[in-house]
């Protein structure tokens, strides 16, 4: 028997969607306002869902504080409140987007993370934009 455990947190960042071997021109039309040089900002909402079975001992797939502090440590604490572009070094030289976060957030937390849960990660950028990764 397979659950999935789900924990959401938010947070906000600043980025700009840009790709330097590109003309501004270029940028400008693929981007569009997303690529002000000024940088904008989001209002991040992330999900994050571990698949496993259900351990026998403690009724958990995984402890949701220990979710949570994970969250915490390896996602809040560098992302929020920060500008992606300039103050990560996930993003030095990797383009922003919300997949790209996405992948990044995974790959964050999987290390963290027994090889026999199933990891997820949902993240929106807007109400109505959202991305998913599955590994």
């Amino acid at each position: 028997m397979q659950v999935t455990v789900c924990r959401k947190e938010h947070f906000n960042a600043a980025h700009r969607l840009h790709n330097p071997a590109w003309s501004d021109e270029q940028n400008q039309r693929v981007f569009g306002k997303c690529n002000n040089p000024h940088y904008h900002g989001h209002n991040y909402e992330l999900i994050v869902r571990l698949t496993g079975p259900i351990d026998p001992e403690t009724g958990y797939v995984y402890d949701m504080k220990r979710l949570s502090d994970l969250m915490k440590r390896e996602i809040l604490d560098i992302f929020d409140h920060r500008n992606l572009n300039l103050d990560t070094e996930d993003f030095r030289h990797l383009n922003p987007t919300a997949e790209n976060i996405a992948v990044v957030i995974w790959n964050r937390l999987r290390p963290h993370l027994a090889a026999h849960l199933g990891l997820s990660v949902t993240l929106y950028e807007t109400e109505r934009n959202f991305v998913e990764y599955h590994g």
